[in-house]
Protein backbone atom coordinates (compact mmCIF):
# COMPACT_ATOMS: atom_id res chain seq x y z
CA UNK A 1 0.00 0.00 0.00
CA UNK A 2 1.72 3.06 -1.06
CA UNK A 3 1.06 6.49 0.48
CA UNK A 4 -2.31 7.57 -1.56
CA UNK A 5 -3.65 4.09 -0.23
CA UNK A 6 -3.00 5.08 3.24
CA UNK A 7 -4.90 8.69 2.80
CA UNK A 8 -7.41 6.90 1.35
CA UNK A 9 -7.80 4.48 4.40
CA UNK A 10 -7.66 7.52 6.36
CA UNK A 11 -10.19 9.26 4.48
CA UNK A 12 -12.64 6.57 4.51
CA UNK A 13 -12.52 5.66 8.16
CA UNK A 14 -12.64 9.84 8.62
CA UNK A 15 -16.22 9.22 6.28
CA UNK A 16 -17.46 6.26 8.36
CA UNK A 17 -16.80 7.61 11.69
CA UNK A 18 -18.37 11.01 10.50
CA UNK A 19 -21.59 9.05 8.75
CA UNK A 20 -22.49 6.70 11.86
CA UNK A 21 -21.94 9.89 14.11
CA UNK A 22 -24.33 11.96 12.25
CA UNK A 23 -26.76 8.94 11.23
CA UNK A 24 -26.60 8.36 15.10
CA UNK A 25 -27.66 12.06 16.15
CA UNK A 26 -30.29 12.20 13.75
CA UNK A 27 -31.88 9.25 15.02
CA UNK A 28 -31.26 10.44 18.66
CA UNK A 29 -33.08 13.37 17.54
CA UNK A 30 -36.22 11.71 16.01
CA UNK A 31 -36.48 9.27 19.40
CA UNK A 32 -36.14 12.72 21.66
CA UNK A 33 -37.53 12.12 25.10
CA UNK A 34 -39.08 8.81 24.36
CA UNK A 35 -35.81 6.96 24.62
CA UNK A 36 -35.88 8.27 28.21
CA UNK A 37 -39.59 7.50 28.91
CA UNK A 38 -38.99 3.89 27.08
CA UNK A 39 -35.71 3.17 29.33
CA UNK A 40 -37.35 4.46 32.76
CA UNK A 41 -40.24 2.58 32.25
CA UNK A 42 -39.93 -0.86 30.79
CA UNK A 43 -37.23 -2.03 33.09
CA UNK A 44 -39.25 -3.65 35.47
CA UNK A 45 -37.91 -7.73 34.46
CA UNK A 46 -34.58 -8.22 33.56
CA UNK A 47 -36.11 -9.63 29.87
CA UNK A 48 -37.73 -6.84 29.06
CA UNK A 49 -34.61 -4.41 30.03
CA UNK A 50 -32.69 -7.10 27.81
CA UNK A 51 -35.24 -6.26 24.68
CA UNK A 52 -35.77 -3.08 25.44
CA UNK A 53 -31.62 -2.34 25.27
CA UNK A 54 -31.38 -4.23 22.15
CA UNK A 55 -34.21 -2.52 20.52
CA UNK A 56 -32.96 1.29 21.47
CA UNK A 57 -29.04 0.40 20.23
CA UNK A 58 -30.53 -1.11 17.41
CA UNK A 59 -32.11 2.44 16.90
CA UNK A 60 -29.59 4.86 17.65
CA UNK A 61 -26.73 2.71 16.46
CA UNK A 62 -24.14 3.27 19.89
CA UNK A 63 -24.44 0.65 22.54
CA UNK A 64 -22.27 3.02 24.37
CA UNK A 65 -24.51 5.63 23.91
CA UNK A 66 -26.86 3.00 25.47
CA UNK A 67 -24.60 2.20 28.26
CA UNK A 68 -23.71 5.94 28.94
CA UNK A 69 -27.52 6.65 29.46
CA UNK A 70 -28.11 3.71 31.52
CA UNK A 71 -24.99 4.87 33.82
CA UNK A 72 -26.75 8.37 34.14
CA UNK A 73 -29.86 6.55 34.79
CA UNK A 74 -28.59 4.74 37.52
CA UNK A 75 -26.25 7.79 38.87
CA UNK A 76 -29.66 9.53 39.22
CA UNK A 77 -31.56 6.93 40.59
CA UNK A 78 -34.09 6.73 38.27
CA UNK A 79 -33.31 2.96 37.65
CA UNK A 80 -31.76 0.26 39.88
CA UNK A 81 -28.52 -1.25 39.30
CA UNK A 82 -30.11 -4.61 38.45
CA UNK A 83 -32.17 -3.23 36.33
CA UNK A 84 -29.81 -1.76 34.28
CA UNK A 85 -28.08 -4.80 33.81
CA UNK A 86 -30.82 -6.56 31.55
CA UNK A 87 -30.56 -3.03 29.71
CA UNK A 88 -26.39 -3.49 28.97
CA UNK A 89 -26.75 -7.05 27.98
CA UNK A 90 -29.27 -5.98 25.39
CA UNK A 91 -27.24 -3.22 23.93
CA UNK A 92 -24.56 -5.52 23.66
CA UNK A 93 -27.38 -7.55 21.05
CA UNK A 94 -28.74 -4.30 19.53
CA UNK A 95 -25.12 -2.97 18.35
CA UNK A 96 -24.78 -6.19 15.97
CA UNK A 97 -27.61 -4.55 13.63
CA UNK A 98 -24.76 -1.81 12.66
CA UNK A 99 -22.37 -5.15 11.40
CA UNK A 100 -25.30 -6.35 9.17
CA UNK A 101 -25.90 -2.90 7.65
CA UNK A 102 -22.04 -2.71 6.78
CA UNK A 103 -21.95 -6.21 5.50
CA UNK A 104 -24.31 -4.80 2.54
CA UNK A 105 -21.33 -3.26 0.72
CA UNK A 106 -19.74 -6.55 0.10
CA UNK A 107 -22.68 -8.12 -1.87
CA UNK A 108 -21.47 -9.46 -5.10
CA UNK A 109 -23.42 -10.49 -8.12
CA UNK A 110 -24.58 -9.00 -11.29
CA UNK A 111 -28.53 -10.20 -11.11
CA UNK A 112 -30.76 -7.54 -10.53
CA UNK A 113 -31.95 -7.77 -7.52
CA UNK A 114 -28.08 -8.13 -5.92
CA UNK A 115 -27.14 -5.30 -7.68
CA UNK A 116 -30.18 -3.02 -5.94
CA UNK A 117 -29.03 -4.61 -3.08
CA UNK A 118 -25.67 -2.70 -2.84
CA UNK A 119 -25.48 0.56 -1.07
CA UNK A 120 -23.78 1.98 -4.38
CA UNK A 121 -26.95 1.68 -5.97
CA UNK A 122 -29.62 2.51 -3.13
CA UNK A 123 -27.01 5.23 -1.05
CA UNK A 124 -27.53 7.71 -4.00
CA UNK A 125 -31.23 7.67 -4.04
CA UNK A 126 -31.36 8.18 0.04
CA UNK A 127 -28.92 10.96 0.02
CA UNK A 128 -31.08 12.71 -2.73
CA UNK A 129 -33.74 12.23 -0.58
CA UNK A 130 -31.99 13.55 2.48
CA UNK A 131 -30.75 16.46 1.00
CA UNK A 132 -33.95 17.13 -0.21
CA UNK A 133 -35.73 17.07 3.40
CA UNK A 134 -32.74 18.91 4.84
CA UNK A 135 -33.51 22.10 2.11
CA UNK A 136 -37.03 22.00 1.38
CA UNK A 137 -38.56 21.15 4.06
CA UNK A 138 -39.44 23.14 7.59
CA UNK A 139 -40.92 19.94 9.37
CA UNK A 140 -38.18 19.20 12.00
CA UNK A 141 -39.45 15.09 11.72
CA UNK A 142 -38.42 15.08 7.89
CA UNK A 143 -35.09 17.18 8.98
CA UNK A 144 -33.73 14.36 11.13
CA UNK A 145 -34.87 11.98 8.38
CA UNK A 146 -32.96 13.83 6.00
CA UNK A 147 -30.03 14.09 8.13
CA UNK A 148 -30.21 9.91 8.70
CA UNK A 149 -30.18 9.50 4.93
CA UNK A 150 -27.35 11.47 4.49
CA UNK A 151 -25.48 9.85 7.84
CA UNK A 152 -26.36 6.68 6.39
CA UNK A 153 -25.05 7.59 2.61
CA UNK A 154 -21.60 8.96 4.34
CA UNK A 155 -21.07 5.62 6.22
CA UNK A 156 -21.42 3.94 3.53
CA UNK A 157 -19.12 6.20 0.91
CA UNK A 158 -16.45 5.35 3.74
CA UNK A 159 -16.51 1.89 4.10
CA UNK A 160 -16.47 1.80 0.44
CA UNK A 161 -13.28 3.66 0.34
CA UNK A 162 -11.64 2.04 2.92
CA UNK A 163 -12.63 -1.09 1.07
CA UNK A 164 -11.23 0.23 -2.23
CA UNK A 165 -7.79 1.20 -0.12
CA UNK A 166 -7.35 -2.42 1.69
CA UNK A 167 -7.72 -4.35 -1.24
CA UNK A 168 -3.94 -3.81 -2.72
CA UNK A 169 -2.69 -5.41 1.09
CA UNK A 170 -3.66 -8.94 -0.73
CA UNK A 171 -1.30 -8.85 -2.67
CA UNK A 172 1.47 -7.89 0.44
CA UNK A 173 2.24 -11.61 1.96
CA UNK A 174 3.81 -9.07 4.85
CA UNK A 175 0.35 -8.06 5.58
CA UNK A 176 -0.70 -11.69 5.48
CA UNK A 177 1.94 -12.33 8.16
CA UNK A 178 0.90 -9.86 10.31
CA UNK A 179 -3.04 -10.90 10.24
CA UNK A 180 -1.81 -14.22 11.60
CA UNK A 181 -0.02 -12.89 14.65
CA UNK A 182 -3.48 -12.69 15.57
CA UNK A 183 -4.21 -16.07 15.82
CA UNK A 184 -2.77 -15.65 18.83
CA UNK A 185 -5.98 -15.29 20.76
CA UNK A 186 -4.71 -12.60 23.98
CA UNK A 187 -2.63 -10.83 21.22
CA UNK A 188 -5.93 -10.54 19.11
CA UNK A 189 -8.27 -9.72 22.11
CA UNK A 190 -6.24 -7.11 23.20
CA UNK A 191 -5.78 -5.60 19.35
CA UNK A 192 -9.37 -5.79 18.97
CA UNK A 193 -9.98 -3.86 22.64
CA UNK A 194 -7.06 -1.06 22.25
CA UNK A 195 -8.57 -0.54 18.64
CA UNK A 196 -11.93 0.24 20.27
CA UNK A 197 -10.96 1.98 23.13
CA UNK A 198 -9.16 4.38 20.85
CA UNK A 199 -12.14 4.96 18.53
CA UNK A 200 -14.54 4.51 21.46
CA UNK A 201 -16.87 2.24 18.72
CA UNK A 202 -17.37 -1.18 18.52
CA UNK A 203 -19.51 -0.77 16.20
CA UNK A 204 -16.91 1.45 13.82
CA UNK A 205 -13.94 -1.01 14.83
CA UNK A 206 -16.00 -4.20 13.59
CA UNK A 207 -16.45 -1.82 10.47
CA UNK A 208 -12.70 -1.48 10.19
CA UNK A 209 -12.86 -5.48 10.48
CA UNK A 210 -15.12 -5.75 8.02
CA UNK A 211 -13.29 -3.65 5.04
CA UNK A 212 -9.87 -5.62 5.66
CA UNK A 213 -11.85 -8.86 5.46
CA UNK A 214 -12.77 -7.74 1.56
CA UNK A 215 -8.58 -8.65 1.19
CA UNK A 216 -9.41 -12.04 1.33
CA UNK A 217 -6.56 -12.64 3.86
CA UNK A 218 -8.46 -12.27 7.12
CA UNK A 219 -8.91 -15.41 8.46
CA UNK A 220 -11.96 -16.87 11.08
CA UNK A 221 -8.69 -17.79 13.59
CA UNK A 222 -7.74 -14.19 13.42
CA UNK A 223 -11.39 -12.20 13.23
CA UNK A 224 -12.70 -14.01 16.15
CA UNK A 225 -10.00 -13.29 19.06
CA UNK A 226 -10.35 -9.87 17.61
CA UNK A 227 -14.16 -9.27 17.57
CA UNK A 228 -14.11 -10.51 21.25
CA UNK A 229 -11.70 -7.40 22.12
CA UNK A 230 -13.71 -5.40 20.39
CA UNK A 231 -16.54 -5.92 23.19
CA UNK A 232 -14.04 -5.08 26.04
CA UNK A 233 -12.86 -1.76 24.09
CA UNK A 234 -16.07 -0.87 23.96
CA UNK A 235 -16.55 -0.67 27.78
CA UNK A 236 -13.93 2.24 27.58
CA UNK A 237 -16.71 4.80 26.96
CA UNK A 238 -19.05 3.66 30.16
CA UNK A 239 -16.27 3.71 32.28
CA UNK A 240 -15.26 6.81 31.42
CA UNK A 241 -18.35 8.55 31.56
CA UNK A 242 -18.86 7.40 35.71
CA UNK A 243 -15.80 9.22 36.57
CA UNK A 244 -16.77 11.77 39.00
CA UNK A 245 -20.29 9.61 38.95
CA UNK A 246 -21.55 8.11 42.06
CA UNK A 247 -20.91 4.63 43.56
CA UNK A 248 -24.39 2.86 41.92
CA UNK A 249 -23.42 4.92 38.39
CA UNK A 250 -19.78 3.21 38.99
CA UNK A 251 -20.84 -0.64 39.29
CA UNK A 252 -23.29 -0.03 36.39
CA UNK A 253 -20.14 1.10 34.32
CA UNK A 254 -17.89 -2.26 36.12
CA UNK A 255 -20.88 -4.35 35.43
CA UNK A 256 -20.85 -3.40 31.57
CA UNK A 257 -16.84 -4.35 31.69
CA UNK A 258 -17.68 -7.65 33.74
CA UNK A 259 -19.96 -8.69 31.25
CA UNK A 260 -17.99 -8.18 28.06
CA UNK A 261 -14.94 -9.42 29.91
CA UNK A 262 -16.35 -12.60 31.08
CA UNK A 263 -17.92 -13.15 28.22
CA UNK A 264 -15.13 -13.14 26.22
CA UNK A 265 -13.06 -15.49 28.28
CA UNK A 266 -16.12 -17.71 28.59
CA UNK A 267 -16.53 -17.60 24.46
CA UNK A 268 -12.59 -18.07 23.83
CA UNK A 269 -12.29 -21.07 26.19
CA UNK A 270 -15.41 -23.07 24.79
CA UNK A 271 -14.62 -22.43 21.51
CA UNK A 272 -10.37 -23.11 21.55
CA UNK A 273 -11.75 -26.17 23.88
CA UNK A 274 -13.74 -27.70 21.37
CA UNK A 275 -11.77 -26.56 18.36
CA UNK A 276 -8.95 -28.70 20.16
CA UNK A 277 -11.16 -31.76 20.40
CA UNK A 278 -13.07 -31.57 17.01
CA UNK A 279 -10.35 -29.29 14.74
CA UNK A 280 -12.93 -26.45 13.13
CA UNK A 281 -12.29 -27.13 9.43
CA UNK A 282 -12.69 -23.75 8.86
CA UNK A 283 -10.11 -21.98 11.46
CA UNK A 284 -7.80 -20.80 8.60
CA UNK A 285 -10.66 -20.01 6.20
CA UNK A 286 -11.02 -16.15 5.00
CA UNK A 287 -14.37 -14.94 5.77
CA UNK A 288 -16.43 -11.72 4.75
CA UNK A 289 -17.88 -8.88 5.84
CA UNK A 290 -21.38 -11.00 6.50
CA UNK A 291 -19.59 -13.55 8.15
CA UNK A 292 -17.75 -11.21 10.95
CA UNK A 293 -21.28 -9.87 11.06
CA UNK A 294 -22.17 -13.93 12.20
CA UNK A 295 -19.67 -14.30 14.41
CA UNK A 296 -20.42 -10.71 16.10
CA UNK A 297 -24.13 -11.75 16.81
CA UNK A 298 -23.33 -15.00 17.67
CA UNK A 299 -20.98 -14.49 20.54
CA UNK A 300 -23.17 -11.62 21.41
CA UNK A 301 -25.79 -13.78 21.67
CA UNK A 302 -24.40 -16.79 23.22
CA UNK A 303 -22.90 -14.63 25.97
CA UNK A 304 -26.21 -12.66 27.03
CA UNK A 305 -27.60 -16.04 27.19
CA UNK A 306 -25.15 -17.97 29.31
CA UNK A 307 -24.81 -14.58 31.48
CA UNK A 308 -28.59 -13.61 31.89
CA UNK A 309 -28.94 -16.16 34.51
CA UNK A 310 -26.79 -14.56 36.38
CA UNK A 311 -27.73 -11.45 36.97
CA UNK A 312 -27.66 -11.24 40.81
CA UNK A 313 -23.99 -12.67 40.52
CA UNK A 314 -22.70 -9.68 38.34
CA UNK A 315 -24.57 -7.51 40.81
CA UNK A 316 -22.49 -8.65 43.57
CA UNK A 317 -19.31 -8.34 41.76
CA UNK A 318 -19.65 -5.03 40.82
CA UNK A 319 -20.81 -3.83 44.48
CA UNK A 320 -17.95 -5.97 45.76
CA UNK A 321 -15.25 -4.01 43.59
CA UNK A 322 -17.31 -0.91 44.14
CA UNK A 323 -17.00 -0.52 47.80
CA UNK A 324 -19.70 1.54 49.71
CA UNK A 325 -18.19 4.63 50.63
CA UNK A 326 -19.38 7.71 52.97
CA UNK A 327 -20.88 10.17 50.37
CA UNK A 328 -22.47 13.84 50.79
CA UNK A 329 -24.59 13.33 47.33
CA UNK A 330 -27.32 16.25 46.18
CA UNK A 331 -30.21 13.81 45.04
CA UNK A 332 -32.19 16.22 44.26
CA UNK A 333 -30.24 17.66 41.50
CA UNK A 334 -28.80 13.91 40.27
CA UNK A 335 -31.09 13.74 37.57
CA UNK A 336 -28.86 17.35 35.79
CA UNK A 337 -26.33 14.70 34.52
CA UNK A 338 -23.71 16.03 32.03
CA UNK A 339 -24.05 12.42 30.44
CA UNK A 340 -27.20 13.16 29.30
CA UNK A 341 -26.00 15.87 27.14
CA UNK A 342 -25.45 13.75 24.74
CA UNK A 343 -28.56 12.63 23.99
CA UNK A 344 -30.64 15.97 24.41
CA UNK A 345 -34.45 14.87 24.54
CA UNK A 346 -33.34 12.40 27.27
CA UNK A 347 -32.24 15.73 29.07
CA UNK A 348 -34.68 17.84 28.29
CA UNK A 349 -37.07 15.13 30.23
CA UNK A 350 -35.01 15.31 33.23
CA UNK A 351 -35.29 19.01 33.34
CA UNK A 352 -39.36 19.03 32.96
CA UNK A 353 -39.04 16.45 35.95
CA UNK A 354 -37.48 18.72 38.04
CA UNK A 355 -38.55 22.23 36.62
CA UNK A 356 -42.16 20.48 38.37
CA UNK A 357 -40.63 20.00 41.32
CA UNK A 358 -39.65 23.33 41.38
CA UNK A 359 -42.94 24.97 40.25
CA UNK A 360 -45.27 22.83 42.82
CA UNK A 361 -42.28 23.87 45.62
CA UNK A 362 -42.71 28.13 44.45
CA UNK A 363 -46.45 27.60 44.68
CA UNK A 364 -46.38 25.64 48.07
CA UNK A 365 -43.85 28.34 49.21
CA UNK A 366 -46.63 31.08 48.44
CA UNK A 367 -49.32 29.52 50.00
CA UNK A 368 -47.39 29.13 53.30
CA UNK A 369 -46.47 33.08 53.11
CA UNK A 370 -50.70 33.94 52.48
CA UNK A 371 -50.97 31.74 55.28
CA UNK A 372 -48.74 33.94 57.29
CA UNK A 373 -51.30 36.84 56.50
CA UNK A 374 -53.44 35.20 59.37
CA UNK A 375 -51.69 32.86 61.35
CA UNK A 376 -48.18 34.51 62.30
CA UNK A 377 -46.33 31.27 62.78
CA UNK A 378 -42.21 31.64 63.51
CA UNK A 379 -42.30 27.46 62.42
CA UNK A 380 -44.10 28.91 59.16
CA UNK A 381 -41.54 31.70 58.89
CA UNK A 382 -38.61 29.47 58.94
CA UNK A 383 -39.59 26.99 56.41
CA UNK A 384 -41.06 29.82 54.15
CA UNK A 385 -37.13 30.95 54.27
CA UNK A 386 -35.96 27.08 53.63
CA UNK A 387 -38.16 26.53 50.69
CA UNK A 388 -37.11 29.73 48.97
CA UNK A 389 -33.51 29.03 49.68
CA UNK A 390 -34.16 25.62 48.23
CA UNK A 391 -36.10 27.07 44.81
CA UNK A 392 -33.43 29.28 44.30
CA UNK A 393 -31.11 26.36 44.39
CA UNK A 394 -33.07 25.11 41.56
CA UNK A 395 -33.25 27.91 39.83
CA UNK A 396 -29.51 28.11 39.34
CA UNK A 397 -28.78 24.94 39.10
CA UNK A 398 -31.81 24.40 36.39
CA UNK A 399 -30.44 27.43 34.96
CA UNK A 400 -26.91 26.45 34.36
CA UNK A 401 -27.72 23.15 32.95
CA UNK A 402 -30.78 24.68 30.66
CA UNK A 403 -27.88 27.00 28.95
CA UNK A 404 -25.50 23.67 28.62
CA UNK A 405 -28.12 21.70 26.98
CA UNK A 406 -29.76 24.95 24.28
CA UNK A 407 -26.08 24.80 22.82
CA UNK A 408 -26.87 21.11 21.83
CA UNK A 409 -28.40 20.23 18.40
CA UNK A 410 -31.90 20.02 20.08
CA UNK A 411 -34.72 19.16 17.40
CA UNK A 412 -37.81 21.65 17.04
CA UNK A 413 -39.97 19.71 20.52
CA UNK A 414 -37.13 19.82 22.53
CA UNK A 415 -35.97 23.34 21.39
CA UNK A 416 -39.65 24.25 22.25
CA UNK A 417 -39.76 22.91 25.88
CA UNK A 418 -36.04 23.78 26.84
CA UNK A 419 -37.49 27.33 25.68
CA UNK A 420 -40.41 27.45 28.17
CA UNK A 421 -38.79 25.69 30.94
CA UNK A 422 -35.91 28.50 30.86
CA UNK A 423 -38.53 30.97 30.85
CA UNK A 424 -41.07 29.45 33.32
CA UNK A 425 -38.21 28.17 35.98
CA UNK A 426 -37.60 32.47 36.40
CA UNK A 427 -41.11 33.21 37.21
CA UNK A 428 -41.19 30.15 39.53
CA UNK A 429 -37.60 31.99 41.44
CA UNK A 430 -39.73 35.44 41.50
CA UNK A 431 -42.90 33.36 43.02
CA UNK A 432 -40.43 32.46 45.78
CA UNK A 433 -38.69 35.66 46.39
CA UNK A 434 -42.47 37.75 46.60
CA UNK A 435 -43.48 35.11 49.03
CA UNK A 436 -40.13 35.81 51.10
CA UNK A 437 -41.11 39.24 50.86
CA UNK A 438 -44.62 38.62 52.60
CA UNK A 439 -43.75 36.54 55.00
CA UNK A 440 -40.69 39.33 56.03
CA UNK A 441 -43.71 41.90 55.85
CA UNK A 442 -45.75 40.08 58.64
CA UNK A 443 -43.03 39.02 60.86
CA UNK A 444 -42.23 42.64 60.75
CA UNK A 445 -45.70 43.35 62.02
CA UNK A 446 -45.79 40.17 64.43
CA UNK A 447 -42.27 41.61 66.02
CA UNK A 448 -44.13 45.29 66.30
CA UNK A 449 -47.41 43.47 67.73
CA UNK A 450 -49.56 45.32 64.92
CA UNK A 451 -52.59 43.94 63.13
CA UNK A 452 -54.87 44.80 60.20
CA UNK A 453 -57.99 46.31 60.92
CA UNK A 454 -60.95 43.73 60.31
CA UNK A 455 -62.28 45.11 57.40
CA UNK A 456 -58.60 45.18 56.50
CA UNK A 457 -57.91 41.66 56.67
CA UNK A 458 -61.77 40.70 55.17
CA UNK A 459 -60.26 42.02 52.00
CA UNK A 460 -56.72 40.92 52.04
CA UNK A 461 -59.24 37.17 52.30
CA UNK A 462 -60.49 38.14 49.09
CA UNK A 463 -57.17 39.36 47.58
CA UNK A 464 -55.69 36.14 48.32
CA UNK A 465 -58.26 33.72 47.38
CA UNK A 466 -57.66 34.78 43.62
CA UNK A 467 -54.30 34.61 44.21
CA UNK A 468 -54.69 30.97 45.36
CA UNK A 469 -56.28 30.55 42.51
CA UNK A 470 -54.12 31.94 39.87
CA UNK A 471 -51.21 30.11 41.17
CA UNK A 472 -53.12 26.73 41.23
CA UNK A 473 -54.06 27.25 37.31
CA UNK A 474 -50.56 28.66 36.70
CA UNK A 475 -48.77 25.38 38.03
CA UNK A 476 -51.32 22.68 36.28
CA UNK A 477 -51.02 24.65 33.12
CA UNK A 478 -46.61 24.29 33.20
CA UNK A 479 -47.18 20.34 34.57
CA UNK A 480 -50.13 19.91 31.94
CA UNK A 481 -48.84 22.31 29.03
CA UNK A 482 -52.62 23.00 29.21
CA UNK A 483 -53.39 25.79 26.47
CA UNK A 484 -57.11 25.68 27.41
CA UNK A 485 -56.49 26.21 31.28
CA UNK A 486 -53.69 29.14 29.99
CA UNK A 487 -56.44 31.14 28.54
CA UNK A 488 -58.24 31.59 31.75
CA UNK A 489 -55.27 32.62 33.61
CA UNK A 490 -54.86 36.37 32.32
CA UNK A 491 -58.66 37.14 33.11
CA UNK A 492 -58.03 36.40 36.79
CA UNK A 493 -55.20 38.17 36.68
CA UNK A 494 -56.75 41.33 35.56
CA UNK A 495 -58.84 40.82 38.28
CA UNK A 496 -56.43 40.59 40.85
CA UNK A 497 -54.40 43.83 39.47
CA UNK A 498 -58.57 45.77 40.01
CA UNK A 499 -58.25 44.17 43.53
CA UNK A 500 -54.87 46.01 44.10
CA UNK A 501 -55.64 49.06 43.01
CA UNK A 502 -59.61 48.92 44.94
CA UNK A 503 -57.44 47.85 48.01
CA UNK A 504 -55.33 50.58 47.60
CA UNK A 505 -57.66 53.37 47.45
CA UNK A 506 -60.10 51.92 50.52
CA UNK A 507 -56.64 51.85 52.37
CA UNK A 508 -55.94 55.43 51.53
CA UNK A 509 -59.23 56.40 52.34
CA UNK A 510 -59.09 54.49 56.13
CA UNK A 511 -55.45 56.56 56.51
CA UNK A 512 -57.44 59.83 55.95
CA UNK A 513 -59.89 59.10 58.11
CA UNK A 514 -57.52 57.74 60.71
CA UNK A 515 -58.72 54.12 61.11
CA UNK A 516 -55.50 53.13 59.75
CA UNK A 517 -51.53 53.70 60.87
CA UNK A 518 -49.06 54.88 58.46
CA UNK A 519 -46.87 52.38 60.24
CA UNK A 520 -49.39 49.31 59.65
CA UNK A 521 -50.05 51.13 56.10
CA UNK A 522 -46.82 50.79 54.56
CA UNK A 523 -46.79 46.69 55.57
CA UNK A 524 -50.09 46.64 54.04
CA UNK A 525 -49.62 48.57 50.99
CA UNK A 526 -46.04 45.90 50.37
CA UNK A 527 -48.34 42.98 50.65
CA UNK A 528 -51.08 43.66 48.61
CA UNK A 529 -48.31 44.58 45.94
CA UNK A 530 -46.26 41.40 46.32
CA UNK A 531 -49.69 39.25 45.69
CA UNK A 532 -49.84 41.39 42.54
CA UNK A 533 -46.85 40.60 41.42
CA UNK A 534 -47.38 37.14 42.05
CA UNK A 535 -50.32 37.04 39.70
CA UNK A 536 -48.34 38.66 37.16
CA UNK A 537 -45.75 35.57 37.21
CA UNK A 538 -48.39 33.24 36.98
CA UNK A 539 -50.01 35.37 34.08
CA UNK A 540 -46.16 35.04 32.37
CA UNK A 541 -46.21 31.44 32.85
CA UNK A 542 -49.70 30.80 30.90
CA UNK A 543 -48.53 33.23 27.97
CA UNK A 544 -45.74 31.16 27.86
CA UNK A 545 -47.24 27.88 27.37
CA UNK A 546 -49.60 29.56 24.60
CA UNK A 547 -47.13 31.70 22.58
CA UNK A 548 -44.73 29.05 22.19
CA UNK A 549 -47.54 26.54 21.21
CA UNK A 550 -48.06 29.01 18.11
CA UNK A 551 -44.20 29.13 17.16
CA UNK A 552 -43.67 32.58 19.00
CA UNK A 553 -43.12 34.15 22.12
CA UNK A 554 -44.65 37.82 22.46
CA UNK A 555 -45.67 38.33 26.38
CA UNK A 556 -46.99 41.98 25.69
CA UNK A 557 -47.94 41.11 21.97
CA UNK A 558 -50.47 38.50 22.82
CA UNK A 559 -52.10 40.59 25.96
CA UNK A 560 -52.51 43.46 24.01
CA UNK A 561 -54.15 41.73 21.49
CA UNK A 562 -56.54 39.96 23.84
CA UNK A 563 -57.62 43.35 24.92
CA UNK A 564 -57.95 44.80 21.61
CA UNK A 565 -59.72 42.24 19.75
CA UNK A 566 -62.22 42.24 22.90
CA UNK A 567 -62.08 38.74 23.27
CA UNK A 568 -65.68 37.05 24.09
CA UNK A 569 -64.50 34.45 26.02
CA UNK A 570 -61.92 36.84 27.82
CA UNK A 571 -64.51 38.79 28.97
CA UNK A 572 -66.60 36.52 29.81
CA UNK A 573 -64.11 34.66 31.95
CA UNK A 574 -63.24 38.48 33.41
CA UNK A 575 -66.74 39.06 34.45
CA UNK A 576 -66.88 35.85 35.72
CA UNK A 577 -64.07 36.35 37.97
CA UNK A 578 -64.65 39.84 39.09
CA UNK A 579 -67.91 38.45 40.24
CA UNK A 580 -66.40 35.66 41.86
CA UNK A 581 -64.16 38.23 44.00
CA UNK A 582 -66.06 41.15 44.62
CA UNK A 583 -65.55 43.42 47.19
CA UNK A 584 -68.48 43.10 49.70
Amino acid sequence: MDIFGVLQLLGGLSLFLFGMTVMGNGLEKQAGGKLKILLEKLTASPLKGLLLGAGVTAVIQSSSATTVMVVGFVNSGLMRLNQAIGVIMGANIGTTATAWIISLTAIEGDSLLLSLAKPSSFAPVLAAIGICFIMFSKDSKKNNIGTILLGFTVLMTGMEMMTAAVKPLAEVPEFGQLLLVFTNPLLGVLAGALLTGIIQSSSASVGILQALSQTGMLSYGSAIPIIMGQNIGTCVTALLSSIGAGKNAKRAAMVHFYFNLIGTILFLCGFYALNAIIKFSFINDSLNAANIAIVHTTFNILTTAALFPFIKQLERLAIFTVKDAKEEKDEEFQMLDDRFLSTPGVAVYQCRSIAEKMGLLSKKTMFNAIECIANQDKALFQKIVEDEEKIDTYEDRLGTYLVKLSQKDLNAEDSKEANKLLHCIGDFERIGDLALNIKECMEELNDKELSFSEEGQKELEVMTSAVREILDMAINVFTDNDVQLATRVEPLEQVIDLLKTTLKSRHIDRLTKGECTTEIGVNYLELITNLERAADHCSNIAVCVIELEKDSFSMHGYISELKESKDKFFEVEYEAYKEKYALR
